[in-house]
């Protein structure tokens, strides 16, 4: 079955899905259009989660991708909660966009990380003018915006785990989603192992909270912005190498690794090839590369 929203992806499909995501947008820092990333996707990161046989209630994240979240609901609005990893623009171009959230009958609550600052007044120091024609507040619906703090909490229905992590640029966290049934999504978009050391294959340390997070989970979906020889000459971008989300995966025991926030200029066949290459060293992982548009039933 095709994504009605993501016309791209495809879905093998359960007859009665406990959880269901949707990869709206898998791309990183900066939208990618063009011929050469057409099969992967250009949008920035988004993921919509689904109780089973209902809409989507809980978004990570609001890049570009955000916009597609419309199409997933058809002509319904969005009552749910979005929440932000951190606050880069790659994870908040889209909230102004968000054509399902912006009207009369939505009701939108968007969480992120405490930075010590009123939430809505953080968004607007970039989604205000000059940098931008209209401001939070001047969003139609019923919006709201909070903090997120570091622990357990209970979010549309599901159990959210979250972990700060280590990013470059403002504080970050991880987050495990958890639904009634026990399946599980653990979502490191933006996540810069080296910064804790040279760690495991050159790789970078393997973090405490990543490794909680990630631990037996049905599904990890983790940064592979870098490959490992990229990594030593942009660590200053804040991002792991592909590697370490599948050193990550076999160490946690997560069943299923999704290569994320792919480089803006890595191409589809060179994605495909990063896929590839780490299947073929891991051959005990279910590693895939994140595409836009597909949509994954657990």
């Amino acid at each position: 079955m095709r994504c009605a929203g993501c016309p791209k992806g495809t879905v093998a499909r359960k007859p009665t899905p406990d959880m269901r995501i949707w990869l709206c947008g898998v791309r990183g820092s900066v939208p990618s259009p063009g011929a050469d990333f057409q099969r992967v996707g250009g949008n920035t990161s988004c993921i919509a989660v689904a109780h089973d046989g209902q809409s989507p209630t809980l978004v990570l994240d609001a890049g570009t991708g955000l916009r597609s979240v419309t199409r997933v609901l058809g002509e319904a609005p969005f009552r749910g909660t979005i929440i932000l990893g951190h606050l880069h623009w790659d994870h908040t171009g889209g909230l102004p966009f968000f054509a399902a959230g912006d009207r009369p009958d939505a009701a939108v609550r968007v969480l992120m990380p405490d930075h010590g600052i009123e939430p809505q007044q953080l968004l607007a120091r970039t989604m205000s003018p000059p940098h931008f024609p209209i401001t939070p507040s001047e969003l139609r619906g019923a919006w709201t915006f909070g903090n997120i703090d570091e622990g357990h909490h209970t979010v549309e229905g599901f159990e959210v785990l979250a972990r700060e992590i280590p990013h470059k640029g403002g504080r970050t966290f991880g987050y495990r989603i958890t639904d009634v049934n026990g399946r599980s999504i653990a979502y490191l978009s933006d996540h810069a192992p080296e910064m804790c050391g040279p760690g495991e294959e050159g790789l970078g340390v393997l973090h405490e909270a990543a490794l909680d997070l990630a631990h037996d989970v049905d599904l990890l979906i983790h940064d592979a912005q870098h490959t490992a020889s990229e990594t030593a000459t942009r660590q200053l971008h804040g991002h792991s190498a592909a590697g370490y989300g599948a050193l990550l995966a076999e160490r946690s025991g997560a069943r299923r690794l999704m290569l994320f926030h792919h480089h803006p200029n890595r191409t589809d066949s060179a994605v495909e090839a990063m896929a590839s290459e780490l299947t073929a060293a891991h051959a005990r992982l279910h590693i895939e590369a994140a595409v836009e548009g597909t949509v994954i039933d657990l």
